[in-house]
């Protein structure tokens, strides 16, 4: 789940020229089960939106801070995704995820401050209850938030990011980006479930195969275990974006990591814009 308040990827918010953020406000759901993946993200206008320190509204979504907890209520209609699903699907429940520890620390990940981001708390325990459109379920979860002054296409070129779990529970995150001035962002963490942030060294990187509109993807991995980064599943892949499950080797263990890549150069153009709003509809 992704919660937007001037939606980044936003067709409407980029032919409004980006004068006005909380007019163009989501909370995106994703779903991905054996039954069948299910996407929402509506974009809704200000009248749909109420915010302060603690919550944040869009229509009949909410996120909201229960002491060191936080709920997400949603409420939404998923689009249409054949063959899987012809036609739209509700998608309601409740989600509370605790985090183990919150960090402190935030990053630049293109190196002049234009865009920030901050790994709020990299585990945590989940639990998700099901009203509609899929099934109950708990496991671990990951919190982290991203700002900017500029468009993502105006910044990058492509990144890579991940994120995963060692087998003694500690965080593992990579940002892999080439901005468009061709210098690089990269950042490797590995964060404690106490919340202790610790640096490494960025491993290897190899070419991993392509999504269905070829996307450039790449995975990293131990020096030496080029053989050990592969896609495990493709979750989303369209025009611009992939989002994947993939293996790899990381600091000498065997991981699991989610992994998304992002091509700044195809979301730019007004092609791929103009195909957004069958995925992303907006109600007023």
């Amino acid at each position: 789940m992704i919660s937007f308040v001037g939606s980044v990827f936003s067709p409407y918010y980029h032919w409004a020229g980006r004068r006005d953020p909380e007019n163009h406000v989501c909370i995106n759901v994703a779903l991905y089960r054996p039954g069948g993946n299910c996407w929402s993200m509506t974009e809704r206008g200000r009248g749909a939106m109420r915010r302060d320190a603690t919550s944040f509204q869009v229509g009949p979504s909410s996120i909201r801070r229960d002491g060191s907890d936080i709920i997400i209520d949603f409420d939404e209609i998923s689009v249409p995704r054949p063959p899987a699903q012809w036609l739209p699907r509700r998608i309601k429940g409740s989600i509370r995820y605790s985090p183990d520890a919150v960090t402190s620390q935030v990053f630049d990940i293109d190196q002049n401050g234009r865009h920030r981001w901050w790994p709020v708390s990299p585990t945590g325990r989940i639990s998700l209850k099901m009203e509609t459109g899929g099934e109950d379920w708990t496991g671990h979860g990951y919190m982290d938030s991203n700002w900017g002054t500029e468009p993502l296409e105006e910044g990058f070129k492509l990144w890579d990011w991940a994120r995963g779990l060692t087998p003694d529970g500690d965080a593992v995150i990579l940002y892999d980006a080439i901005r468009k001035d061709g210098g690089r962002g990269q950042i490797a963490l590995r964060i404690g479930r106490d919340g202790a942030v610790q640096p490494f060294e960025m491993p290897a990187k190899t070419s991993l195969s392509k999504g269905f509109w070829g996307v450039p993807r790449s995975g990293h991995h131990d020096q030496g275990a080029e053989a050990k980064a592969r896609i495990v599943r493709t979750l989303e892949d369209g025009p611009f974006y992939t989002r994947s499950v993939m293996a790899t080797q990381l600091l000498g263990e065997d991981v699991e990591l989610m992994h998304e890549s992002l091509s700044g150069d195809r979301f730019a153009s007004p092609v791929v814009k103009a195909m957004l709003p069958f995925r992303m509809p907006r109600r007023r």
